[in-house]
């Protein structure tokens, strides 16, 4: 009889064991949704990409107008900035009609569109100035398939390629007309 009997404890041991696995797999669930939820709910809402933000006359700061990660272009008093996505040279939605005061002031003022490529402060050095580079080539490259001659654009390296501010600021190529 006490093999019986011993049979028992150990069935009985291995249903509390597996009981007790089971109510902590649904109690870690059951948390882990909760948490899951509550962090998306007080997550902040992502604002869609901004195409054109035009403030020639009202001043906006530039964080309002930067979105994290997100490419976008503004133009500030004049001068067409643009802001990259991380580790992108992609231009943004919006790219030709931010440029078009640009393309009026070369062509018909006989101006010249300097190009200034800048970057953050993560990652390698190295890395991010070629990155800057490849940026400001490619608002070239835009402005040149909008009818601005090769020549009338140039492209210029900052004293301080590494701009201040936030990483999403400092990820920008600016143009601006020059005499």
């Amino acid at each position: 009889m006490s093999f019986n009997s011993s049979d028992d404890d150990s069935q009985q041991r291995f249903a509390l064991g597996f009981l007790f696995a089971l109510i902590a797999l649904v109690v870690s669930t059951v948390v882990g949704v909760v948490v899951y939820q509550r962090g998306m709910a007080r997550a902040p809402a992502q604002p869609a990409p901004a195409a054109v933000v035009d403030t020639g006359a009202a001043a906006v700061p530039a964080a309002a107008v930067a979105v994290a990660d997100e490419a976008s272009v503004v133009v500030e008093n004049g001068v067409v900035k643009f802001y990259f996505a991380t580790g992108k040279a992609e231009l943004a939605a919006g790219a030709n009609e931010a440029l078009a005061d640009v393309v009026r002031g070369v062509t018909a003022e006989g101006k010249t569109a300097a190009v200034s490529g800048y970057h953050d402060a993560t990652g390698d050095a190295a890395v991010n100035a070629e990155l800057a580079k490849q940026r400001a080539i490619a608002v070239r490259d835009a402005l040149v398939a909008l009818g601005v001659a090769e020549d009338k654009v140039e492209l210029r390296k900052p004293e301080v390629t590494q701009a201040s501010g936030s990483n999403a600021e400092a990820r920008r190529v600016e143009v601006t007309l020059q005499p």
